[in-house]
């Protein structure tokens, strides 16, 4: 399977990719994690990437899209995407390269969450810079009091979660990704606007549900629809 999860910032998609990735047994990976990856590989992309990155250069979407498609073939049996396709290219990409590869289509999970909600979230967000956890003061708070519960480092407030610039984020997330949603057929609506257990157990029923219908008609010599359930 390969999952794509969209929602606007803050919306908890990177809690819930974890959580995924432990129940469904694949990777998660966001586009700062492939960057990151390929960087430390050492390989010629990601020497090329290292100089961009320590320059502040913007990253093309071509070097994404060769990440993309490397972390793809490197995982035969499926991997979750947070964070990527960000752009109706990416999307065009994605979708062509997998048709290219004879490799399923992907499903689209989208975490809806009213923007009051969102400004009020990013404000409880701490971040730790050592490992990247995320924690939120109001639903999933660190053990230990402003420091992280794997590697103990002091969590950080990030400098765009302020009102005025979630706001402005906010409206570029909306006027960005939502073209992007006619790429992909398999498209699941979730109310991210609950407690992250609950938000997982809402995807987990309905990719199971997914998933039972699938094999069934496969079994019946019937080529499934996208995200027909």
């Amino acid at each position: 399977m390969i999952l794509l999860l969209f929602g606007p910032p803050g919306s908890g998609k990177g809690t819930q990719a974890r959580l995924l990735s432990q129940w469904l047994g694949i990777p998660a990976l966001s586009t700062g994690d492939m960057l990151r990856a390929e960087v430390s590989s050492g390989s010629d992309l990601g020497r090329e990437l290292s100089e961009i990155l320590q320059q502040g250069r913007y990253v093309s979407d071509d070097l994404v899209n060769t990440i993309v498609i490397r972390q793809l073939e490197a995982a035969p049996h499926g991997m979750i995407l947070d964070g990527y396709p960000r752009t109706a290219d990416q999307a065009d990409f994605l979708r062509r390269a997998l048709g290219e590869r004879s490799l399923e289509a992907p499903v689209a999970v989208h975490l809806n969450v009213p923007d009051d909600a969102i400004i009020e979230r990013l404000g409880a967000r701490r971040i730790c810079e050592h490992c990247h956890r995320v924690y939120n003061l109001l639903q999933r708070p660190p053990q230990y009091d402003g420091r992280c519960d794997d590697c103990t480092t002091a969590l950080t407030t990030r400098a765009d979660d302020t009102p005025e610039v979630i706001r402005q984020r906010l409206a570029t997330y909306t006027r960005v990704t939502t073209p992007m949603f006619v790429h992909f057929p398999c498209n699941i609506p979730v109310n991210g606007n609950q407690h992250p257990d609950a938000v997982f157990s809402e995807i987990q029923t309905v990719l199971s549900r997914l998933s039972d219908w699938v094999s069934q008609n496969t079994r019946l010599g019937i080529s499934p629809t996208p995200c027909t359930t």
